[in-house]
């Protein structure tokens, strides 16, 4: 059962050259979290605020829960929608505890209700004790915790959630992401959840939705979306991946580090791009090898390496953290991939 559909979704802004949105259409589940990831200005918040109803569509369709809440003729505004908000910037009022935080959203309930479901959240946020303490007391991730418990105390329909980890460092953010994804799981949530980090997007999303320029251009499991791109943008923007040349053969694809053996929907002698990361890519010395190490990084449990072919192509590959080449080496460089890879037909 779809607790969201969008349907033919169109935003434009005044003065602006293209559509901010341009005909997104998707549903997403009860309890499912859908991770909306792209580069900025590519439509991500525009959706999410469409969504919320901060934002009015030029056209298509939005159901909550199969309710039009915005159509052509239909405008639902945004407190009688059913939506949860967590914001960047968190969005809590500094002169209120903890507790007056999360039951701002309770009014209208009575008072014994209202301890009940605010004493509920603060517990499953692990924030109970920390009910008389004003924002300024707190941390960066209890901060974001406590808007978490506002956003879910009244049970909304559907949890709306922009960029909420972008203000807390490296070391919080893995560390509060896998708190609150372990909270809205066991709260069985259904929520749109949007961030800029490819990594973030993997983690949260049981489902992910590439964004670019307003259009949606795939949506999938983390898995697909990774080992499965069906466009060059999103095995760049998910994967950075490296494109080399190729051609394709009866046997599959020659390229200039040997021939990858895969079908390819293709004419035969067509030029395509293989996208290989750099866990595809396997290397070791040879002094009349097919490339040179030009630059050695190392990121403590491995080290990256980048390659130049004797074409010009630069590729990117990994070793182990013991494996240490000099700069300038030649080197045998090969597909080492044990999956298929995304294929692109090189229009240029």
């Amino acid at each position: 059962m779809s607790t969201l559909e969008v349907r033919n979704l169109v935003k434009q802004f005044h003065g602006a050259s293209q559509s901010a949105v341009n005909d997104i259409s998707f549903e997403l589940g009860e309890a499912e979290i859908l991770a909306l990831v792209g580069p900025s200005g590519c439509g991500k918040t525009t959706t999410l605020r469409l969504i919320a109803g901060l934002e009015r569509p030029d056209s298509g369709t939005i159901r909550l829960n199969h309710r039009i809440v915005a159509s052509a003729s239909v405008f639902i505004p945004p407190e009688q929608r059913g939506v949860g908000m967590v914001f960047q910037d968190y969005a809590l009022f500094p002169h209120l505890t903890v507790y007056e935080n999360v039951a701002f959203g309770l009014r209208g309930k009575k008072p014994a209700e209202i301890r009940t479901i605010v004493g509920e959240m603060l517990h499953m946020v692990g924030l109970l004790s920390f009910s008389k303490r004003y924002l300024h007391e707190l941390s960066g991730g209890e901060r974001q915790r406590v808007a978490l418990a506002r956003a879910l105390a009244p049970r909304p329909v559907l949890v709306l959630m922009d960029e909420p980890f972008s203000s807390l460092d490296a070391d919080l953010r893995a560390n509060v992401r896998e708190h609150v994804r372990g909270i809205l799981k066991s709260m069985q949530a259904t929520v749109v959840f949007v961030t800029h980090e490819q990594e973030e997007a993997l983690y949260m999303g049981d489902r992910l939705a590439v964004l670019q320029k307003g259009h949606l251009e795939q949506i999938g499991s983390p898995e697909e979306i990774f080992h499965d791109s069906r466009t060059r943008f999103v095995a760049e923007f998910m994967g950075d991946s490296n494109f080399l040349p190729g051609k394709t053969v009866p046997g599959g694809i020659q390229t200039e580090i040997g021939l990858l053996q895969q079908p390819v929907d293709a004419p035969v002698s067509s030029p395509v791009e293989v996208a290989l990361r750099a866990d595809d890519v396997d290397f070791y010395p040879n002094g009349e090898g097919n490339s040179v190490i030009i630059e050695r990084f190392f990121r403590g449990a491995y080290n990256l390496y980048r390659l130049r072919l004797d074409s010009g192509t630069i590729l990117h590959a990994f070793s182990e953290h013991t494996k240490i080449l000099p700069v300038g080496a030649r080197v045998r460089t090969a597909i080492s991939a044990e999956h298929p890879l995304s294929i692109f037909r090189d229009e240029g």
